[in-house]
């Protein structure tokens, strides 16, 4: 993986300490990423007042580390840069440097991965932005290996001593470009849905892999928020093309390695354009999604095997991610096994495939998974249809996965076991939805239906989450549109009243937090120097919350939410109209509007 960095004129020596020596203050911390650095001999500090307030003391850069326990390189690069004692000692001389868990603080992930993009032309994990001591950021890298990181680290401590108040002035005039509000009426246009729907599809479009399915000609991501929409888009104006991709990309990803096809569920993405060699993590709000969506498609598609697919992937998320202490579901499980191998937990060799099985399932995986071509993945074969099964030949699959289901529950898989607010918003929603159909699906939503009015609403506010049975601090944008919507569709699904309007309680104080006269801020209080704003809130990998909210808002009713609704609607054009496919949640939520 390439390294990147902006600002290359920031590289050379040392500066001098000053205050108290800086200490690893990770070790034992509830949330698996940070304690995973628990023991660098980088002095790592968690974000907060304190760290902030000693940068500006020390006059000393901050630099905000950003990854998350399911990240393959940000584990690359802590072996390799944060666990080296000569690049430790030149993070605790000259910076501030602080671990966070982008799970935890996703809004302030948001605004990071803005500023990589807009300074650097790209995002992604480990993201590490060094901040000025007043909190306005200055340099965005991504993953560097070690000589290249040490470089980098020099050189900036040199310019900072030599020129820090010009660079400190720089990052305050980056930072002072954000938009004037403007004044925004209650009102919308139904024709303007319609004509952003057309433009969504046409983009889209443009931008699919007509031949293999999905978006992008390198890596493949399931990109559910948007085809979430294209495939409303699909119901509401039927499109024999757009339909023919959504059922091929549908398809691929079932059919090909970003699903699991022995446990279920589906991985992050594919590092390959042809769907086949996937990053092993497992997220619960892509699988959240998912299951949505393909029990949407069965519908909208008239593909009933896709539902089929959505209540495997629902039940992979209650075997496999579920907390059954508590009700709620895991935020992901590693891509890497407890040995530390890249997809270990998930590949097979051939010799062990051929002991396990006997000689007619050996050989119709050999055909259906083409053992006789090397292994795509070091560690051995995926499971996958390279060669689709016969009608007679998917029920001896089946029999055979459920064999290697068993032989391979004899293997450790890390989990990342934070129970965070918005992403079991995601599972409320689609276990809900799921429930209407298949009644069996009823006691996990209704299991974590309590665990949220229980255990993450106290005092009348949503927490962000639960880690090692510790509450976590206040909830973002994102966790209250997902679990606001999530209580919506359990109440429809169940029929209460009483959680039909927790959900309204919830996002009438979430338009109070986030929403302003200049726009949307994704958190309820930031450390840096200034808010961050959005007009319209772009889809990430799960759909934009100011969307999400604006929807379930008007499906809420009332005079007050609608209003707010509209207000949020009626916004933000110029930005949809240069890229709808990155606001494809905010056109959807235009075309619930009636």
């Amino acid at each position: 993986m390439r390294f990147l960095f902006a600002l290359m004129l920031l590289l050379g020596s040392s500066l001098s300490a000053s205050g108290a020596p800086l200490a690893n203050q990770l070790k034992d911390n509830p949330s698996p990423y940070l304690a995973l650095h628990g023991n660098d001999p980088t002095a790592w500090q968690e974000w907060n007042a304190e760290t902030v307030a000693r940068a500006k003391r020390e006059g000393k850069l901050l630099l905000l580390s950003i990854g998350y326990f399911s990240c393959h390189w940000c584990h690359v690069m802590q072996r390799e840069s944060f666990s080296n004692p000569q690049i430790a000692a030149e993070l605790n001389r000259h910076f501030i440097p602080v671990k966070v868990d982008r799970e935890i603080h996703g809004a302030l992930d948001v605004e990071m991965q803005d500023f990589a993009s807009t300074t650097i032309g790209h995002s992604g994990w480990p993201l590490n932005v060094f901040v000025t001591p007043e909190g306005y950021p200055l340099v965005a890298m991504l993953y560097a290996p070690p000589k290249g990181f040490r470089r980098a680290l020099e050189r900036l401590a040199d310019r900072w001593q030599k020129q820090g108040p010009e660079l400190a002035e720089a990052a305050r005039g980056v930072a002072a470009q954000q938009p004037e509000p403007a004044a925004v009426e209650a009102k919308f246009a139904p024709k303007i849905a319609e004509l952003f729907r057309q433009r969504l599809v046409q983009e889209a479009l443009a931008k699919a892999d007509l031949l293999r399915g999905g978006f992008g000609t390198a890596f493949k991501f399931p990109s559910a928020p948007q085809l979430a929409a294209l495939l409303e888009a699909q119901r509401v104006a039927p499109d024999p093309k757009l339909a023919d991709f959504l059922r091929l990309t549908l398809d691929e990803m079932a059919r090909l390695g970003l699903r699991d096809h022995i446990g279920g569920g589906f991985f992050r993405y594919t590092v390959d354009p042809d769907w086949h060699v996937p990053h092993f993590e497992k997220m619960l709000y892509d699988n959240a999604q998912l299951a949505l969506l393909y029990l949407d498609a069965a519908k909208i598609l008239d593909r009933p095997a896709y539902r089929d697919i959505a209540f495997e992937t629902l039940d992979f998320m209650i075997r496999s991610m579920h907390d059954n202490a508590t009700g709620a579901f895991l935020t992901s499980t590693s891509a890497v096994d407890d040995k530390g191998r890249e997809g270990g937990f998930y590949l097979w060799r051939k010799d062990a495939l051929r002991r396990l099985l006997g000689r007619d399932d050996f050989a119709l995986l050999r055909r259906i998974w083409n053992l006789d071509a090397p292994p795509a993945v070091d560690g051995g074969y995926l499971a996958m249809n390279r060669v689709p099964p016969s009608v007679a030949e998917v029920d001896q699959l089946k029999t055979i996965y459920t064999r290697l289901a068993q032989a391979r529950s004899g293997r450790t898989l890390p989990r990342d076991g934070k129970l965070l607010a918005g992403l079991n918003g995601l599972a409320l929603h689609a276990l809900s939805r799921a429930a209407v159909d298949a009644p069996r699906f009823r006691p996990a939503a209704q299991a974590l239906r309590d665990f949220v009015a229980a255990t993450l609403i106290a005092s009348g506010e949503l927490r962000k989450g639960v880690a090692a049975g510790k509450l976590l601090g206040t909830a973002d944008a994102d966790d209250y549109a997902y679990v606001s919507q999530g209580l919506l569709s359990y109440a429809d699904m169940a029929g209460s009243a009483p959680d039909r309007d927790l959900a309204r309680t919830l996002a009438e104080q979430a338009w109070q937090k986030f929403h302003t006269a200049r726009g949307w801020t994704l958190d309820q209080q930031s450390l840096l120097a200034r808010p961050y704003y959005q007009t319209v809130v772009p889809d990430g990998p799960s759909p934009a919350p100011s969307a999400v909210l604006i929807r379930t808002s008007w499906a809420l009713g009332g005079s007050t939410l609608r209003t707010q609704a509209l207000k949020g609607l009626n916004t933000g054009y110029q930005l949809l109209d240069q890229a709808a496919f990155w606001y494809a949640t905010q056109i959807s939520a235009m075309g619930a509007i009636n």
